[in-house]
């Protein structure tokens, strides 16, 4: 199941950019498929059987190897979030980034646009003016 948006949608650059470099990753591939799964319902549903099958089944109490399991699992999926959080932080950072480059881009555009305006219409005002009026124009 792939997660990219149909291609008659248009995306932000930022978007296209950061998802083309993750998809070359094997490494951040891995990482994205993590920590979609660990977000999930099904990683609770398959959690809930296991840990009930585990405390009725195969170990009795207090389950210290369960208690191990758990713990070094908390360990490796607090990372995933992390990793969920970074990749969160450089896409905003992306799209800040281009977004500032963009507006930047348009400020300048529209400052050249008023500029000629302005000399447009300084230019009409003294034509118009200081130019005296010809007889035949009335």
């Amino acid at each position: 199941m792939t997660t990219s948006p149909p291609p008659n949608r248009e995306q932000h650059p930022a978007v296209v950019k950061l998802r083309d470099r993750r998809a070359a990753s094997m490494q951040l591939r891995v990482a994205d498929w993590i920590t979609k799964f660990a977000g999930s319902m099904m990683f609770v549903y398959i959690h809930a059987a296991g840990f009930t099958v585990w405390m009725l089944f195969v170990e009795k109490n207090p389950w210290p190897t369960l208690t191990l399991v758990v713990s070094l699992e908390a360990i490796f999926l607090s990372t995933f979030v992390m990793i969920g959080q970074n990749r969160q932080a450089e896409f905003q950072q992306l799209k800040a980034d281009h977004d500032f480059r963009e507006q930047e881009l348009e400020l300048k555009t529209n400052t050249e646009l008023t500029r000629a305006i302005h000399r447009m219409t300084a230019e009409l005002h003294r034509r118009l003016l200081d130019e005296p009026e010809r007889p035949d124009d009335h």
